[in-house]
């Protein structure tokens, strides 16, 4: 806008205000070229006639058409573009004195061409550039669907498996569990505890192994997974002999499912180890609901030199659920004897 104001055939005379009026609104319309290219081009190019008209500018006064007929022809409007430019080369010619307008006009007519050459390279370019993310976009979601079909190819396969292995299994315990409870009330005799939470651990085995089938095959968490069922499973534990005992502390409210679920799992495996490795030993949980984290703890008292279990699927698998949700995880000896699981789950907002 500059060297179409100042460059002048006339040097010794400035532009006047018309000039200058023409000059601007010629320039300043092309940011909004958006929006009406053609229109703007052909805006643009009556003002700088205009001035050139008027005035008699040098060549810089056509800048600004320059730059317009670049922005058309980089939106794929060429026609419009070649006819507004060689309309402005001819008034152009017309205007320029005797003497050097032909050879003004000429070096316009390059400008021209290089402006339109250099919006058909950028439109091209840019279409590249839309295809290229096309296709990476096209190749990124065909490897994500693909790797959601194998995903659950492999969780139905598992199922499957699961199915026909341990539901027949687990079956066969329930059942024969029974039928040993009902031979020993119909003989008048007392039911062993042992054998009354064989039935129960069975039975509740078979609804675990359903709820971890129905995941598998439909990739939803049924509820009742998680905390809600402590109640059951602290009875099961004590009809097993395992002296267990709860303790609250904090404002109990609802947890995000899956601190919920893993809350669960840690209680249901530390209980597990504790009957397999200490026995009858006297066992606490505790559960803290703290503002930012929620806290699990499973305690056993037992001799200091009680062989402490090694660390196996269980513990792995509960260290595994804790590092998913970005949480701590200690499982060792305590001080005095016995063993203690303790975690620490971080809660998520919206979760409390």
């Amino acid at each position: 806008m500059l060297a179409a104001a100042l460059t002048r055939v006339d040097a010794a005379q400035g532009p006047t205000a018309v000039d200058l009026i023409l000059i601007v609104a010629g320039s300043l319309a092309l940011a909004v070229h958006r929006r009406a290219p053609v229109l703007v081009l052909a805006f643009t190019a009556v003002c700088m006639l205009g001035y050139v008209l008027h005035s008699n500018p040098g060549t810089s006064a056509a800048f600004p058409v320059v730059a317009g007929v670049h922005a058309v022809t980089r939106q794929g409007r060429r026609g419009a573009a070649v006819v507004v430019g060689v309309l402005f080369l001819v008034g152009f010619f017309v205007a320029s004195p005797s003497g050097g307008g032909l050879e003004r006009t000429l070096l316009l007519h390059g400008w021209f061409i290089c402006a339109g050459v250099t919006g058909l390279v950028d439109k091209n370019w840019q279409a590249y550039l839309r295809q290229t993310e096309q296709r990476a976009a096209e190749a990124e979601r065909t490897r994500e669907e693909a790797a959601l079909r194998r995903a659950g190819e492999e969780r139905l396969r598992i199922a499957r498996e699961l199915h026909d292995s341990l539901t027949h299994s687990i079956s066969i315990v329930k059942l024969q569990a029974g039928v040993a409870v009902h031979l020993a009330r119909k003989r008048g005799e007392e039911v062993p505890d042992a054998l009354i939470a064989i039935q129960e651990a069975s039975g509740e085995a078979m609804r675990e192994l359903r709820a971890t089938l129905e995941v598998l095959r439909t990739d939803v968490v049924p509820p009742g997974t998680g905390l809600d069922r402590l109640g059951e499973l602290l009875e099961r534990a004590r009809a097993a002999g395992l002296a267990a005992s709860v303790t609250f502390t904090g404002q109990e409210r609802t947890l995000p499912d899956a601190v919920d679920r893993a809350a669960y799992r840690i209680v249901q495996e530390a209980l597990t180890n504790v009957a397999r490795h200490a026995g009858r030993a006297k066992t606490s949980v505790q559960l803290d609901y703290g503002e930012r984290q929620f806290g699990v703890r499973v305690e056993n008292e037992g001799e200091a030199d009680v062989p402490q279990p090694a660390v196996g699927r269980g513990l792995t698998g509960m260290r595994e659920r804790v590092v998913a949700l970005g949480g701590t995880l200690y499982a060792g000896p305590r001080a005095g004897g016995g063993f203690a699981v303790r975690a620490e789950l971080p809660l998520q907002e919206g979760g409390s």
